[in-house]
């Protein structure tokens, strides 16, 4: 489904998801450099820190184990046993903090697989004592138990979390390998204080010696080369110092000759003498440097801070005012629409049909009244509610344009319908003439053939005068037969003989009523006829029932498809708004226009025989069943002679030879008996005082 598709609410929380989604991935990207911030600063505290303290108390150790070793004495004197002390303690202090669960939590993979392993190698520091105090190990070998618990401090170190601004983790990088060289330049001071006590080098220390003392001053130079200009001028200072000239003095005294087997040129004092404060410059200068160091993290570290704030507080108000500004901006956007859609389904639903029924039936119309403006303000929904005060006033107009021209074309059919009706009223009045004075057979045959074409044509200017919203000027004053209200309509069918009359029994319809059901009866034959094959009948037939009387018109044709039938019978019982553009259901549309006036019912169903069986349902307020000859006392009604008894009635169909029994049925002032007896009329026959009265109009 594309996005235009979607609702305005439905669009506002797609972008209101949006936003919060920036804003939350910006803030993970701020929250991560305050999360390794934070870790750094973790694994510094808990970690780094304790690891220092164990380095220094290492190094102090073994220079004092070597020093022991080199004297040859049997048991640890109580300076390398407070020394062993202090070790441990800052072991058993590194193995808790190091294990604590925020550096757990603060340190990556790497990191903790070095702490890890630099707590399993310190672990083994006790059997190396016990070698050491068992005379086991000697110096090379005790050393190298040290030195490797002090490598694997450093590879931890290597391992530690560095912030991400790229110049300060060089310089950490710098200062870690000036730590090492300081590492080098401390085995070096214990390699040979412990040939000094011993007495002289062996030639594998005096080796061992000129390796590491090359190797701290390389890489202290490689090292000095990319410190920043505090540090490094810091560290020509100490380069230049006292103790680190006199150092290399005594380097290069022990390194010009071996002296092995002999007395070396330096005592142990002055070595001590001068190694110390050198090495002390040197951890001085690594101290200060990382207090630097960190002094210059801290404005990185508050600007991390700044930026989590920034983009965590000011941008989650931001997002949060957002939100709420959009649901408002919503919800009254969503208002306004909302009573420009109920202004349109009220100018669509209510006023503009009223409106045109008001002009239909030829009210006078206030468009100003009918059309209020819609007020929305300036905005762009007040433009859009401008313009549809505009589109409602033009449609308000062009349906009372369009109702006024339906009721012109109504009066027009209306006054056409008059004219036609007084026309034919009065060809048949001639006919009437003609065929009384008319002796030939055959042209009386054809007078009677015009005299059933001017019926017929008068029930289509009736159906025009139904159209128009009017009524017949047709009417009875006084009540008429069932069988001769039948018999008026199928005088009005063009083909009439196909019709059977059953008996319809001794009921009268009133005259108000006798015009309309005649029109009815006719419309509804005249469908069952045409819609039936030409050799078929079509049965008409009628009863009492408790609720009135009901007439059924049954067909042997096609039938009708079950949704047709309810679409007709719907048509019939809510008829719509007559359309000049439907024409193919005119006929359902007069008899529902007909029924609806005398409250009828017209019900359409599917005939056993496979036609349609149409059944109409007269009131009881239309029908008699008591005709006496004269009205009863409190009774205005017209009442029918009675019936001469003994008569029986039987159902036959309406020969061609009828037609004269069939126009005075539908003259029908005086009644045609059922029983009587219908002839052909081959000559001018028919009594005078047979002919009914004609209706009145």
């Amino acid at each position: 489904m594309r996005f235009r598709n979607f609702g305005v609410r439905a669009k506002v929380t797609v972008l209101l998801v949006s936003l919060v989604a920036l804003w939350g991935f910006a803030a993970w990207v701020t929250l991560r450099e305050g999360v390794n911030l934070v870790g750094a600063t973790t694994v510094d505290s808990g970690a780094v820190q304790p690891s220092e303290r164990l380095l220094a108390e290492l190094q102090r150790e073994r220079r004092l184990t070597v020093v022991a070793l080199g004297s040859t004495q049997q048991t640890p004197d109580k300076a390398l046993r407070d020394q062993r002390a202090r070790t441990d303690a800052a072991r058993q202090e590194f193995a808790e903090s190091a294990t604590s669960a925020g550096v757990r939590f603060a340190a990556d993979a790497a990191l903790t697989r070095r702490i890890d392993e630099a707590l399993k190698i310190a672990g083994g520091i006790g059997p190396a004592r016990k070698a050491i105090d068992t005379g086991r190990s000697g110096r090379p070998q005790a050393s190298d138990s040290y030195n490797q618990i002090i490598d694997s401090l450093y590879r931890m170190f290597d391992s530690v979390a560095a912030l991400d601004d790229k110049e300060i983790a060089r310089d950490a990088r710098t200062m870690i390998v000036i730590s090492r060289s300081g590492e080098y330049l401390a085995r070096a001071d214990a390699l040979v204080a412990g040939a000094l006590a011993s007495g002289g080098f062996t030639a594998s220390e005096h080796t061992e010696f000129m390796r590491l003392a090359g190797f701290y001053r390389i890489s202290l130079e490689q090292a000095a080369a990319q410190l920043p200009a505090a540090d490094a001028a810091a560290f020509d200072a100490w380069s230049k110092s006292r103790a680190v000239t006199q150092l290399r003095a005594l380097e290069q005294r022990l390194g010009q000759r071996p002296n092995i087997g002999m007395t070396p040129p330096v005592t142990g004092a002055e070595w001590r003498a001068v190694t110390e404060p050198a090495r002390a410059g040197l951890d001085k200068l690594i101290t200060d440097g990382g207090d630097r160091l960190v002094d210059r993290a801290v404005p990185g570290a508050v600007g991390v801070v700044v930026r989590l704030v920034l983009a965590g507080g000011l941008g989650l108000i931001a997002v949060v005012a957002s939100i709420v500004l959009s649901i408002t901006t919503t919800r009254q956007l969503l208002a306004q629409l909302k009573k420009l859609r109920d202004a349109a389904h009220d100018l669509s639903d209510d006023r503009l049909p009223g409106v045109v029924e008001r002009i239909g039936r030829g009210e006078e119309v206030d468009l100003a009244k009918e059309v209020p403006a819609l007020d929305f303000g300036d905005d762009e929904i007040g433009q859009v509610g401008q313009a549809f005060n505009t589109v409602q006033r033009t449609a308000i107009s062009v349906a009372a344009e369009q109702a006024e021209l339906r009721r012109s074309i109504r009066d027009i059919l209306l006054s056409l319908a008059r004219r036609t009706q007084g026309l034919v009223h009065r060809q048949l009045t001639v006919l009437d003439v003609m065929e009384r004075r008319e002796t030939d057979p055959e042209e009386l045959k054809e007078l009677f053939r015009l005299d059933h074409l001017a019926i017929r044509m008068r029930r289509n200017a009736e159906n025009l005068i139904v159209l128009s919203g009017s009524s017949p000027a047709r009417t009875w004053r006084r009540s008429v037969p069932m069988v001769d209200v039948v018999r008026g309509a199928l005088a009005e069918v063009e083909d009439y003989t196909r019709v059977t009359l059953m008996p319809m029994g001794d009921v009268v319809l009133i005259g108000r009523a006798v015009g309309d059901v005649i029109h009815l009866l006719a419309e509804l034959i005249e469908n069952a006829v045409s819609f039936s094959p030409p050799y078929t009948n079509v049965q008409v037939s009628g009863q009492l029932v408790a609720n009135g009387y009901v007439i059924e018109i049954e067909d042997r044709g096609l039938g009708m498809k079950p949704e047709d039938l309810d679409s007709a019978n719907e048509r019939i019982s809510d008829p719509p708004e007559f359309r000049i553009t439907g024409t193919a259901r005119l006929g359902l549309y007069v008899v529902s226009q007909l029924a609806k006036r005398h409250d009828i019912q017209v019900v359409l169903k599917a005939s056993p025989y496979g036609g349609t069986t149409v059944v109409v349902l007269l009131p009881q307020e239309l029908v008699q069943l008591d005709p006496t000859p004269e009205p009863q006392e409190g009774d205005k009604r017209d009442r029918l002679p009675r019936r001469q008894a003994g008569v029986t009635t039987a159902a036959r169909p309406v020969a061609a030879e009828n037609v004269r029994t069939l126009k005075s049925a539908r003259q029908a002032g005086a009644p045609v008996s059922e029983a009587a007896p219908i002839v052909p009329a081959p000559s001018r026959s028919v009594p005078a005082a047979r002919r009914p009265a004609a209706p009145t109009t």
